[in-house]
């Protein structure tokens, strides 16, 4: 009778690990499923704000109201340019949203002469 599939080669009868320590095999085998299958949890992060923007923190007064300042004069002098360029309501909406800027921006500035530089 005809064999479709060759005999199988010929194998040593004794174990392969003959002569390593179980012991020693057991421990690499644990520790390797243990490096994929469990890894360390990592550090909790900080949950990400919700919003887009936010002040780093630790920041002092001074730093602040120096920014706090530049932000509303930068607001007011483009609130000064599009009113310019508007008619009727419009424009006088924009002069009195100017004004508030504007406002609030000699606040800021007082503010930040009186705070403690550090």
């Amino acid at each position: 009778m005809f064999k479709v599939t060759p005999n199988p080669p010929k194998t040593d009868p004794t174990a392969p690990h003959t002569g390593l320590d179980a012991k020693k095999l057991d421990e690499a085998a644990e520790r390797a499923l243990n490096f994929y299958l469990a890894p360390e949890p990592q550090a909790k992060k900080k949950p990400s704000p919700g919003q887009l923007f936010t002040v780093v923190e630790n920041l002092d007064s001074e730093t602040l109201l120096a920014n706090l300042s530049e932000t509303l004069a930068s607001a007011n002098a483009m609130l000064s340019d599009l009113a310019f360029n508007l008619e009727g309501p419009n424009r006088h909406i924009a002069f009195g949203v100017q004004q508030m800027v504007e406002l609030s921006e000699l606040l800021a500035n007082r503010a930040l002469d009186v705070v403690d530089p550090r």
